[in-house]
């Protein structure tokens, strides 16, 4: 099963979420930064990557909140593994995305979201 590991960056009780370009799939729908975990990969070590790759940043000490399967329509189901990051070195740099934003937790169910992250979203209990 596809494991992707979806970081949860706060700084001042505000959480970072990011657009996807028309280039990519699900274009401009928002998810957290993050992505799929490599062979003998953990989820920490894959934020951590993931986070260089996509932020230009070094997260530490990323923390799971939760984790879940989802299936997207006609496809096969993923696991979805959330981990807080509240530290970090480097300043944020978008490196691949249409935009990124410092959200409020409680204004994030006003963004268009990955289906996928949705259940976690609506729990508010991270």
């Amino acid at each position: 099963m596809t494991q992707v590991a979806a970081g949860i960056l706060e700084k001042d009780n505000r959480i970072l979420i990011c657009r996807r370009r028309a280039d990519q799939p699900h274009a401009g729908k928002w998810e957290f930064p993050g992505g799929k975990l490599e062979p003998g990969e953990t989820p920490e070590a894959a934020l951590i990557r993931e986070l260089r790759e996509e932020l230009g940043i070094e997260a530490s000490s990323p923390r799971e909140v939760t984790r879940y399967e989802f299936a997207y329509p006609g496809k096969k189901p993923i696991l979805l593994i959330f981990l807080k990051v509240t530290e970090w070195t480097g300043e944020i740099e978008n490196r691949i995305f249409e935009a990124l934003v410092w959200e409020t937790r409680e204004r994030l169910t006003e963004y268009d979201f990955l289906e996928g992250d949705a259940p976690f979203i609506a729990t508010g209990n991270w």
